[in-house]
């Protein structure tokens, strides 16, 4: 018997998940939406656009990230997994508010190069490049073009390079470029990804365009955080469905 879809949404931050959580409806008529304390986290249960879903907040960075990931599947037996939130744009032509779907995610500071192992390649694992899910990036893409929010941004499916560090120098956006040529860069994407791999839980991340990853990134970053965020969020539910 096919395991009935539960879909695990991680932001990284209140701003990445508290749309989502406002809009939860009980999953039984007479009930209570759920949250659960576990692990650090709370885990806000219901039903979002008709679909069951478990939505968290991890805290920033991959560790924080992966053990969002792995508590979400061994003990909420989700089936799929977004995770939804902001990025800094990598790839030529993206911009301010435009959307990156991953394509796939990979570590951009992942270096073990005394070794003999390319930057990014993780020692010992079959690959270091996690692909998303084709249903999940195909469901993102239908949704985007009638998303009305979205109206004069663009969206691409690239690859998303994660790292315990917030990118706003044009000397680091250059080395990751040469690096992995993402789309985009943030913090915690790869490590939902390999987490999601490993469980063979199918996964795509979403983000939104904040800021540039540049020398004004920094300055950028807080004005737009607020908006990527909310576009994020739309495309999210938007997509429930679709999948």
């Amino acid at each position: 018997m096919k395991k009935a879809k539960k879909v695990g949404i991680i932001g990284a931050m209140s701003v990445e998940v508290e749309t989502l959580v406002k809009k939860l409806k009980p999953v039984q008529k007479g009930q209570a939406v759920t949250a659960v304390e576990a692990g650090g986290l709370t885990f806000w249960q219901g039903l979002l656009e008709g679909t069951e879903v478990v939505i968290v907040k991890s805290g920033i960075g991959k560790v924080n990230a992966a053990l969002c990931a792995q508590r979400l599947v061994m003990q909420f037996g989700v089936t799929h997994i977004i995770n939804t939130g902001i990025a800094g744009a990598m790839a030529s032509g993206l911009g301010i508010l435009d959307m990156v779907v991953s394509k796939d995610a990979v570590y951009h500071d992942f270096e073990v190069t005394a070794f003999g192992y390319k930057q990014t390649k993780i020692p010992q694992m079959k690959t270091s490049t996690f692909k998303a899910d084709k249903k999940m990036i195909d469901a993102a893409t239908i949704a985007f073009a009638g998303l009305k929010e979205a109206a004069g941004h663009q969206m691409v499916v690239g690859r998303v390079a994660s790292g315990d560090q917030f990118i706003c120098d044009a000397r680091a956006k250059d080395a990751i470029r040469k690096i992995c040529k993402p789309a985009c860069v943030e913090m915690e994407g790869a490590a939902i990804a390999h987490a999601a791999y490993l469980n063979k839980v199918p996964f795509v991340i979403i983000r939104c365009m904040s800021d540039m990853a540049d020398d004004a990134g920094g300055k950028t970053y807080s004005f737009n955080e607020n908006k990527a965020a909310a576009l994020s969020a739309k495309l999210v539910c938007a997509m429930l469905t679709l999948f």
